[in-house]
């Protein structure tokens, strides 16, 4: 049956309504995938359709998943219009910003993950304490990521690759699926579709190629460590799309680092002698103390809680 274009703007302002539930998971992401691969015309419909959402939010992110920032008040009325708006109205208020990306910019707070559409079809999602720069032109697709995590789904269009800058680190894609961390000695990249290539500014021969399942790091040195390419370590490492860390055999120093970056509730290991020890957990993004109370329960240590901006780990 031939869909017609309000049905499809219908049925796209229902996701973006979804989207903005804090019960988003994984299946829905498959879900979504699915419905857009089903027609050319679904992306298009999505991205008019978060623009509104965008507009009638005062620009407030699309998920947040920290309880510690301050949550999107629900909006019925929000709701119902987006809905109501799902055909020609949509179309009139986002024409004017269906462009936007050609020079826009987005970014996280500490502990907010957000979903963007962008106007090319690709889909981005911020870790905490993000922030990318929008540069899309007639043959090249930008993006700058000036700090913090970001994955890509880009729509293919290989008349306009799909580049990544942190700093001086270069990604670069047709048609996939990667994640790119900015670190501060250069940037961490994680491949869950097709392939990229990743290469240095100044030492861009030979470019190295990471396939689905491979992930490396790239120093401003050049120098690059390429990890073993096992089939669930880069979906385990972008478990924080749906508001969890996977710290399986993570050191426990490492641990704490990831942690506090989705927080502003410090942990802090007053006991130096277990920052070298290897502990296994899935965790909330958002629930520090549950966190620090399994490290001071697997390795006989107690809390220390009298400070509110910390959670110290320290010796019985």
């Amino acid at each position: 049956m031939t869909q017609t274009s309000a049905s499809i703007d219908a049925t796209a302002a229902q996701w973006v309504a979804r989207m903005d539930s804090e019960n988003w998971t994984e299946a829905d992401d498959v879900a979504l995938e699915d419905w857009l691969n089903l027609d050319i015309r679904h992306r298009g419909a999505l991205v008019q359709a978060q623009a509104l959402w965008t507009t009638l939010s005062d620009q407030r992110p699309f998920q947040s998943i920290n309880e510690d920032v301050e949550q999107p008040v629900s909006d019925p009325g929000r709701r119902s219009l987006l809905l109501w708006a799902g055909g020609a109205l949509a179309a009139s208020i986002v024409g004017g910003l269906y462009l936007a990306d050609a020079g826009s910019s987005y970014s996280t707070e500490i502990g907010e993950v957000r979903r963007v559409a962008l106007d090319d079809g690709s889909t981005a999602a911020l870790n905490t304490d993000s922030k990318v720069e929008i540069a899309f032109a007639k043959k090249a697709r930008v993006v700058r990521l000036d700090r913090g995590e970001v994955w890509f789904e880009v729509h293919k269009d290989t008349t306009r690759p799909f580049e990544v800058e942190a700093g001086d680190i270069r990604v670069r894609a047709v048609g996939t699926a990667f994640a790119v961390r900015r670190r501060a000695d250069g940037a961490e990249i994680g491949v869950t579709e097709g392939v990229v290539e990743v290469w240095k500014i100044g030492n861009e021969s030979p470019r190295m190629r990471l396939r689905a399942g491979e992930a490396a790091i790239v120093s401003d040195s050049s120098a690059v460590v390429r990890e073993q390419s096992e089939p669930d370590v880069v979906e385990r490492s972008l478990a924080w799309r749906t508001g969890k860390i996977d710290l399986v055999g993570t050191r426990v120093k490492d641990a704490i680092a990831d942690i506090n970056r989705y927080n502003k509730r410090k942990v802090i290991l007053a006991d130096p002698s277990l920052a070298g020890e290897e502990f296994d957990g899935v965790f909330r993004t958002n629930d520090p103390e549950g966190f620090a109370r399994v490290i001071a329960g697997s390795f006989d240590r107690s809390l220390d809680l009298t400070n509110p901006e910390e959670i110290k780990i320290v010796a019985r």
